[in-house]
């Protein structure tokens, strides 16, 4: 069949006829330029139009899911503080009973709340949109896995001191160093005149008058690691024991008229040492007591409890309070 071709003729008002419309090239390309660019227009208009009021599933799947994240992170919070209480509450009871159970020193704060890394392990969560949320969620989690390995490590310890509780009671400087009945306190643990060198100055250790050749006993077990006249470092002591008890305990008994004791010697709490004298920078007959914990010089008197009723403690406490001139 024969296929008809379709002419478009317009109305000329001049000549009264109706002339065939000739279109040419030209008109052809501008009209489907014309039609390509329309719907090009009209397809961005309606992109745009849907990208603003209209979400996609994708996109809409992928809000919910943040949404989603955003609630875990928080719920995640809310775990982590409430383990961090219990976490504190461990800590206090260990600092303030178990190692108070066992004179041990507690665990510093610095040594809990260290950090782990540096601050530029965090830098990545100010990058992102919601990173202040996930940053501090982090730092917490951080913070708290760095107190459970503290805690974890001074429950150890405190399990440690529990297991040795007997020996170190044993070990602990717990008795006067002379019997009670045969010394007397003169100067205590402070700032005393001293009165060879004639200046106040610390008197680290406590002086007990007694007559010479009065017993002198070791206060606690241990082993000796100074004994004699003249040692190296203690100069102006005279005839000098050091007994080192163990977990951080020392002993130190100067002045002495003879120590009966040698290096490397275990002793044991009552075993006599030495005898009372007056050797070294000393004013008269007596022994000078320290008590050394962890390197420091303690004041010896709180450690008179073992053999003392609590009225003779207080008086002895009072006097070791007075001051006045030392005697060495």
């Amino acid at each position: 069949m024969k296929k008809i071709q379709k002419h478009t003729y317009r109305f000329n008002p001049h000549t009264l006829r109706y002339e065939k419309v000739l279109v040419t090239l030209r008109d052809r390309v501008k009209r489907i330029s014309f039609s390509v660019l329309f719907g090009v227009v009209l397809g961005v208009v309606v992109v745009v139009v849907t990208l603003q009021f209209m979400e996609a599933p994708r996109e809409r799947a992928l809000r919910r899911e943040v949404a989603q994240y955003k609630r875990q992170l928080r719920v995640l919070g809310d775990r982590v503080e409430r383990a961090e209480a219990v976490l504190t509450d461990l800590e206090e009871r260990d600092d303030v009973l178990y190692r108070t159970i066992f004179e041990s020193e507690p665990v510093s704060e610095a040594t809990r709340h260290s950090g782990i890394g540096g601050v530029e392990r965090y830098e990545e969560f100010d990058k992102m949109e919601n990173g202040a949320l996930l940053k501090q969620t982090t730092m917490k989690v951080d913070d708290l896995t760095k107190r459970l390995y503290v805690e974890s490590k001074s429950l150890d310890e405190v399990y440690e001191m529990a297991r040795t509780k007997n020996e170190r009671l044993a070990s602990m400087p717990a008795i006067m160093p002379l019997a009670k009945n045969q010394c007397k306190v003169v100067s205590g643990f402070g700032m005393r005149f001293h009165p060879i060198l004639k200046y106040r100055r610390l008197h680290s250790g406590i002086d007990l008058t007694a007559r010479p050749g009065t017993p002198i006993y070791a206060t606690g077990d241990g082993v000796v690691r100074v004994a004699g006249r003249n040692q190296k470092g203690l100069s102006g002591y005279g005839v000098v024991t050091l007994i080192d008890h163990g977990y951080g305990f020392q002993t130190l008994y100067a002045h002495m008229q003879s120590t009966k004791v040698r290096v490397g010697q275990k002793v044991k709490r009552g075993e006599q040492i030495g005898t009372v004298g007056s050797s070294g920078m000393s004013s008269g007959s007596h022994l000078h007591y320290e008590v050394i914990i962890n390197g420091k010089k303690v004041d010896p008197v709180y450690y008179f409890g073992g053999d003392l009723t609590p009225q003779e403690y207080e008086e002895v406490l009072e006097l070791a309070r007075q001051e006045n001139q030392s005697m060495s």
